[in-house]
């Protein structure tokens, strides 16, 4: 599998990308109150600008992501940590039923098969487990400078849908944040950040 975020993962943890994760951090606890007893899953773990925040938190943490070279900056963040576990790969590598906790921040429009992914979580999540999802809002392209990429953001009204469908309730599913982003050269655009929080049934 090709490492797209090999030649990105040293400089990756940057003010810009700091201030996006700590802003959906602090949106995503107006909602959700942490246990101490929780095992999370964080899908599109990157280098842990947004777990890491969570880690102190819960009891145990599962880290997945597709990029190796990401993981392995994670990987020195987490020296000498208990607890934690790390998944290179997708997220349906991971099958066991303990989870409790899921979260992911803007790595969904990475994905290429959203119902397949709501399922397996339905499947490795506890009842009532919440899972919390931050991404963009239905854009151009251009976020990626017209990239190949499997989603051009979501509508959330689609997306509740498709959380329903595979058995969570949604609980909230708002805009929260824009991001000013050069969109080609010398031109800046805005895009539209939401998060959605659900819950299994």
């Amino acid at each position: 599998m090709e490492d797209k975020f090999a030649q990105k993962a040293q400089d990756w943890d940057n003010p810009d990308k700091m201030k996006m994760t700590e802003m959906f951090v602090e949106e995503m606890f107006k909602y959700v109150t942490l246990d101490k007893n929780w095992k999370a899953l964080e899908i599109g773990a990157g280098t842990g600008l947004v777990g890491m925040q969570v880690l102190p938190k819960v009891k145990a943490m599962v880290f997945e992501d597709t990029s190796e070279a990401m993981l392995d900056v994670l990987r020195r963040k987490l020296t000498g940590t208990k607890n934690v576990e790390i998944v290179h790969g997708e997220v349906f590598e991971y099958e066991k039923k303990d989870i409790d906790f899921v979260f992911s921040c803007m790595a969904f429009h990475h994905l290429s098969d959203i119902p397949m992914i709501l399922s397996h979580l339905a499947e490795i999540t506890k009842p009532n487990a919440t899972v919390v999802i931050g991404d963009l809002l239905t854009e151009d392209g251009s976020f990626h400078r017209f990239e190949p990429i499997p989603h051009k953001g979501f509508d959330t009204n689609t997306l509740s849908e498709q959380f329903r469908n595979a058995g969570f309730e949604v609980i909230t599913a708002k805009s929260y944040n824009i991001l000013h982003k050069e969109k080609i050269e010398g031109k800046f655009t805005d895009y539209t950040q939401f998060i959605l929080i659900a819950k299994k049934k």
